[in-house]
């Protein structure tokens, strides 16, 4: 077995080891040089994904929900559908969650922006001037990500939250602050994992994925780059929202079908002060747990 994965849990204040859904299938993949072969020449493509994603939409998924949510200790109570309702896995893996079960920090000041989803999340002030991502020099630049070396150079030197989603995670993504969303764009690819897993052995991986990049025009915090990218069978990203519409910080965005994926959000130069407590672990290659809503940080 490789490093493990451990993050900083921001509820608790204490570091703690990650419970990696298919440890074992994840490591050979990315830690071997038959596994990365394979991720090469099958994993990565969206066919294998096609396929994961028709089994978890068949009537008989249904039958790992229950045992889902009792190996990796989930809230029953938080969901809108009782857990035997759920017709198939990817139907549970997508849920919608109860009103109030993710309460939005200072829901009447616009000043302060909230954390877009569930998970592990990683804060640099300066995207430019971060050591590494998920390891010390280890990293990829706004351009590569973005897609567009226009938009790239309007971000330089802006502020970068990567949120990472597991399997075991709520998989609806939500709108940081409040504004008015423009449509999102497709920007095709592969479907590594995102875990850290991958993307310490190369963090290429992360921006060789499909992604979906949304621009939010914010009164407070400028133009605001939202994106949603994919991962091994995640091979559906639903935009739930309707460009043009102007959103309340907290609103729901979309969600993801089944499998780990990742939320980033990028800030203009300047215009964000991320709380002190993300930065500090960021800067330490440390992945802090907390829920969609809670703070992030806020406007300068």
């Amino acid at each position: 077995m490789g490093e493990p994965i451990r993050y900083y849990d921001r509820q608790k204040k204490t570091v703690a080891t990650e419970q990696i859904y298919g440890e074992r299938w994840l490591r050979l993949a990315y830690e071997t040089a038959p596994g990365r072969a394979a991720v090469a020449l099958l994993i990565r493509r969206a066919i294998f994904s096609r396929w994961y994603g028709w089994r978890m939409d068949r009537r008989a998924s249904a039958a790992r929900v229950l045992p889902f949510i009792l190996d990796y200790g989930l809230a029953p109570e938080e969901f809108a559908q009782q857990p035997l309702d759920f017709a198939t896995f990817n139907e549970f893996f997508c849920r919608a969650l109860k009103p109030g079960a993710r309460p939005i920090a200072a829901p009447a000041d616009p000043r302060v922006a909230v954390l877009p989803a569930d998970g592990r999340h990683l804060a640099f002030p300066d995207v430019d001037a971060a050591a590494g991502f998920y390891a010390k020099g280890a990293k990829f630049t706004l351009a590569t990500l973005l897609g567009d070396p226009v938009l790239a150079a309007e971000f330089a030197g802006g502020a970068m939250l990567i949120s990472r989603l597991c399997p075991v995670d709520y998989h609806r993504f939500h709108f940081p602050l409040a504004g008015t969303p423009g449509a999102a764009r497709l920007i095709n690819g592969s479907l590594y994992s995102v875990s850290p897993v991958a993307l310490r052995r190369n963090i290429g991986y992360f921006t060789a994925n499909k992604r979906y990049i949304t621009l939010l025009e914010t009164v407070e915090f400028g133009r605001v780059a939202l994106l949603e990218i994919g991962a091994t069978n995640v091979g559906t990203v639903r935009q739930l929202y309707a460009p043009g519409r102007p959103v309340a910080k907290g609103g729901e965005k979309g969600l993801f079908r089944f499998g780990g994926s990742c939320v980033v959000t990028v800030f203009q130069r300047g215009r964000i002060r991320f709380d002190s407590d993300l930065v500090a672990q960021s800067a330490e290659c440390v992945e802090t747990y907390a829920k969609m809503g809670e703070r992030l940080g806020e406007a300068v």
